[in-house]
């Protein structure tokens, strides 16, 4: 059986001083206690080999080097490799990091970061749900910790913000599409109200349709399939109308597959009856027909520079809080061919 570690107490014991007088040993040991007593305190350590733990060190300097990493959804994706680049950077600044999954269920955001705030974490990243009004609640549950936003802003809450530049990364793909020859257009979304990625990205849509092309904007909701495959056919018809070649955009990896399965119901090829590009590029992207081309995010990139972000605020930069845009990567394959 394992002997039981010597503690703090056992220490003071065993060098006939107080629990104070032993984490002034560790903490304070020249300026507070005379030789006599830092002698004893010294002796005692050695004879019962005690060692503070980590976190009692730094929370005796006010710090407990713990890190909260709140995600919408840890089965994401997105999510693992965002969380990747964060602790990597963490790790190497000396930071653990502790993880709260909201697993996509709404208005959890605040027990969330008041469980990881029990923990005495130093500060928050957080990649969160969007819609709703539990954000400001949320912000008010850090206590005023630094917090750094991934993927998804939030009204009233001054932070600073790390994504994937949306604007830019959708002009990319819109440009793509109308050199290829692909000039029917219709943008599949996930419900957009509440959340500002799925806003940002609508929107850079349709800046980047200008005639003589043509684009619309499609809500998919989950298991509503049929007015999916309505979606796609309308699409397929005005493009013959116009003689246009039609094309897809998907906000996400999620729309990407329901709009695959469509696909297939349809009986229907990517890069023949409709063009694709995504937003995202999961590893079966590759897979799917001719290929997928999809947009894809700089996932580690963005975790990293949150976590350099929030070290930066943790080290005292106080100034106003700053947005860093990453641009995105496209990889093109056959959906897309000109």
């Amino acid at each position: 059986m394992r002997a039981a570690r010597p503690t703090i107490t056992d220490v003071a014991a065993a060098a006939g001083v107080s629990k104070a007088t032993v984490s002034r040993f560790f903490n304070h040991r020249e300026r507070l206690l005379s030789p006599d007593i830092a002698a004893r305190v010294e002796a005692a350590i050695a004879q019962l080999g005690y060692a503070p733990s980590p976190m009692a060190r730094a929370l005796s300097r006010g710090r407990s080097r713990l890190i909260g990493l709140v995600v919408a959804d840890i089965a994401n994706p997105y999510s693992v490799a965002v969380l990747r680049g964060a602790e990597q950077v963490l790790r190497e600044a000396g930071y653990l990091v502790m993880l709260a999954n909201l697993g996509n269920e709404p208005g959890r955001e605040r027990d969330a970061i008041e469980a990881l705030d029990d923990y005495q974490v130093d500060g928050f990243i957080l990649n969160t749900m969007g819609p709703g009004a539990g954000m400001p609640d949320a912000a008010m549950a850090a206590q005023g910790k630094p917090v750094v936003l991934v993927d998804r802003r939030h009204a009233g809450m001054a932070a600073d913000f790390v994504s994937l530049d949306n604007a830019g990364a959708m002009a990319e793909v819109c440009a793509h599409l109308l050199d290829g020859g692909w000039h029917e257009l219709l943008y599949v979304t996930e419900p957009v109200a509440g959340v500002s990625t799925r806003r940002e990205r609508t929107a850079a849509f349709g800046d980047c349709v200008r005639a003589p092309a043509a684009g619309t904007v499609f809500e998919s909701h989950a298991g509503d399939d049929d007015a999916l495959r309505r979606a796609l056919q309308a699409l397929h018809a005005r493009a013959a109308v116009h003689r246009r070649r039609a094309a897809v955009v998907a906000g996400n990896a999620v729309v990407t597959l329901r709009v695959a399965h469509a696909m297939r119901q349809l009986g229907w090829q990517f890069g023949r009856e409709l063009g694709f590009v995504g937003f995202d590029d999961p590893d079966w992207a590759a897979l799917i027909g001719p290929g997928l081309s999809c947009i894809a995010q700089p996932t580690d990139a963005i975790g990293q520079g949150a976590a350099r972000c929030l070290i930066d605020r943790l080290q005292g930069h106080a100034g106003p809080a700053r947005e860093l845009l990453l641009p995105g990567r496209l990889a093109v394959r056959g959906s897309s061919a000109a």
